[in-house]
């Protein structure tokens, strides 16, 4: 993996851009997070509150596509103001401080989700509801601060390595949690074969419990370098000047962005891809443990290999966005997204396409039956596809974006990868309620990614 450094200048180095100890910090911004996409959202927790604490696999994949989609409405109304005020103000790191501690809270209170117990669902949904909201706002300004940590001709390469780094994080995070956390409640024992640390006790599902907790002490830990090393932006106005300048600024935007066609174009459409994208990511371990009947470490397994591939994957993305532009990456990436999603609903446990196959027996080995091979090869080709589509559409909008608000823009970006983030969930959630059927539901995101590509072929950068 390329480590970033600024091939600018001496002078021009010294005058605008930080040192190699500076980017590297930021990127680890991307490893502190991730855990709680990799663990929560994913492939540990998600799965199991959908099979172990709601009363059935169906209902849970409706309930937290319901919570997904309060605190997505929550962060789609605020992300624009809060942008606009922290360009005014000048400083990203107080907003990163504040809103990591709300994901550090969320991500500890999930503990109590213990299983068969239904009054604890409200407020386990709540706790998660808050952890969202604090990680995506400290991601708004962190990305942010992209344009002054290297040259504009290595943002892609940045995004990119950010993004793998991620992965990176969530990989070790899932093997930790599988190796030596996480049992299977029938033998006791983790994916190591060895008893879980600390006794956690794997007849209540402590070693998927705890990957809530992990999750806000991982983030305290590693984001710690980002606030000693990399430089802040200059500190503006104070925060009641800067909410009224912020808000100015933001009705300004709003009304010039009509006559700002590509950039309309993509907020709208990123709007609509990553609608798909993040309900794909949140429902495709709940799929899996629907139709195959995988169990924490199965689906830790699969989160592995799927984030290996995305590393890979965001990596080489990073290099292609340097030298093919943002845009050409975000086509490719969608085009292989939605092959992979049309081919997944075409596999069951005993079919592939239209051909039958042997279902997974009981006590059979790890992915041995066909159709768990071939729900593992397409996952690998969204985890490939998923990292350079979300780190090319981030060097897009510094690409298209006035330099002098960008925290603004970027705060218009988590608005519109936002604002209807709680269609994908709710849609899913409600079509699944329905027909109960997981298939049903998941098919709707055909939608999203061929929308998505119709309005991204607007865009001129």
């Amino acid at each position: 993996m390329d480590v970033i450094a600024p091939e600018a200048s001496v002078t021009e180095k010294a005058q605008t851009y930080p040192g190699r100890a500076g980017v590297i910090s930021w990127i680890f911004f991307d490893w502190a997070a991730q855990p709680y996409f990799t663990l929560i959202t994913t492939f540990v927790f998600a799965p199991y509150f959908a099979s172990f604490v709601a009363p059935d696999p169906a209902s849970g994949q409706a309930l937290w596509g319901f919570a997904t989609a309060a605190a997505g409405l929550m962060i789609a109304l605020m992300s624009p103001v809060l942008g606009a005020i922290a360009d005014a103000s000048g400083r990203r790191k107080p907003w990163i401080a504040g809103f990591g501690a709300l994901l550090v809270i969320g991500s500890c209170l999930m503990w109590i989700g213990e299983p068969g117990n239904p009054g604890i669902i409200p407020p386990l949904l709540l706790a998660y509801s808050i952890a969202s909201v604090g990680v995506e706002f400290a991601t708004v300004f962190n990305n942010a601060m992209m344009p002054t940590l290297v040259p504009p001709e290595r943002i892609g390469r940045l995004s990119g390595t950010g993004w793998a780094t991620g992965y990176v994080g969530g990989i070790l995070s899932l093997i930790l949690v599988l190796g030596f956390l996480a049992a299977n409640p029938e033998t006791g024992r983790t994916l190591f074969g060895l008893t879980p640390l600390f006794g956690l006790d794997p007849a209540t599902h402590q070693g998927d419990r705890i990957t809530g907790p992990l999750t806000g002490i991982w983030f305290v830990i590693f984001v710690l370098p980002m606030f000693l090393l990399t430089p802040d932006y200059p500190a503006g106005l104070p925060l009641r000047p800067a909410l009224r300048q912020g808000l100015t600024g933001l009705k300004r935007t709003l009304s010039e962005l009509p006559n700002q066609k590509s950039i309309a174009a993509f907020l709208l459409a990123n709007m609509i891809y990553t609608d798909g994208l993040v309900s794909l990511f949140a429902f495709g371990g709940i799929y899996a443990a629907g139709t195959f009947g995988w169990n924490t470490i199965q689906i830790g397994t699969f989160g592995i290999i799927l984030a290996i591939a995305g590393t890979f994957g965001a990596w080489l993305g990073g290099k292609l966005d340097d030298s093919l532009g943002p845009k050409r990456v975000i086509v490719g990436s969608m085009l292989i997204l939605l092959l992979a999603i049309c081919a997944i609903l075409l596999v069951d446990k005993d079919r592939i396409l239209f051909v039958a196959v042997t279902p997974p027996a009981p006590g059979g080995g790890l992915f041995a039956a066909p159709a768990e091979r071939a729900y593992l090869a397409l996952g690998c080709l969204i985890g490939a596809a998923g990292g350079p589509l979300q780190a090319a559409s981030r060097t897009l909008l510094i690409h298209l974006a006035p330099k002098d608000r960008i925290a603004q823009y970027f705060g218009m970006f988590a608005l519109t990868g936002k604002v209807t983030s709680f269609i994908g969930p709710l849609l899913i959630g409600v079509v699944t309620a329905v027909t109960q059927s997981q298939k049903a539901g998941m098919a709707m995101l055909v939608l999203f990614f061929v929308a998505g590509l119709a309005l991204l072929a607007r865009v001129r950068n």
